[in-house]
């Protein structure tokens, strides 16, 4: 259980943050970016809640990810260790990334076929799931990049799950657009 009563901790005041293994980096680290990121992305995905209220199953698909992407985050803040912890790190697991494809497929499913690619927009709920797409792009670049350097674990796991992240995102994008019909599409040259 999380029991935070003090917000501040003045720890932070000179430029590092604590890691799930008590090890302390600066705050500009990968790790540190790629869960950072991880929560803009949830904080995206939150304001797209906002406009996707009246699509109660959309809605509770948005929800239940951003809880999965708090798990991911306390799974890229607690990095494999030699020593040993006194508690289980949290880490995401194959079903998370299965429920959330079986999620995709059921959105998709009722979609119009693509014609052509998609412009961010349509209406309000769209363009805020294309914003938390993007971000979750910018999320899955920084942990693809931890998971290549030297020292540093990612679970395979972990890069699955913010991949199909941004793809449900898109799909939500969709479905956002009365299934399609609203997309605004991309005319290419149409501005020559």
């Amino acid at each position: 259980m999380v029991v935070l009563n003090k917000i501040y901790t003045k720890t932070g005041d000179d430029g590092t943050t604590s890691l799930g293994t008590g090890e302390r980096r600066l705050k500009y680290d990968l790790r540190v970016d790629a869960y950072g990121t991880v929560d803009e992305a949830n904080a995206a995905i939150g304001v797209s809640c906002l406009h996707c209220k009246d699509d109660g199953e959309l809605h509770a698909m948005l929800q239940r990810i951003q809880n999965d992407l708090f798990d991911l985050g306390a799974d890229l803040a607690t990095p494999e260790s030699e020593e040993q912890l006194d508690y289980e790190p949290l880490r995401i697991i194959d079903t998370q990334v299965e429920r959330i494809e079986a999620d995709i497929d059921l959105l998709n499913a009722d979609l119009e076929p693509l014609r052509s690619f998609v412009l961010p927009g349509g209406s309000p709920a769209s363009a805020a799931l294309h914003v938390a797409r993007t971000v979750a792009r910018r999320a899955e670049r920084l942990i693809v990049e931890l998971a290549e350097k030297p020292g540093e674990q990612v679970t395979p796991s972990t890069i699955r799950y913010i991949n199909r992240v941004s793809d449900f995102l898109f799909v939500a994008a969709r479905r956002a657009n009365r299934g399609g019909s609203e997309d605004v599409l991309w005319v290419p040259g149409d501005n020559r």
